[in-house]
């Protein structure tokens, strides 16, 4: 139950933070 909380997270902020800062792309 965590696990999955904390992935869905995880993926949300990666999302967020590569399209908040596209530098990278």
């Amino acid at each position: 139950m965590t696990l999955l909380l904390v992935l869905a997270l995880a993926m949300f902020g990666y999302m967020g933070y590569v399209l908040l800062k596209p530098e990278k792309f």
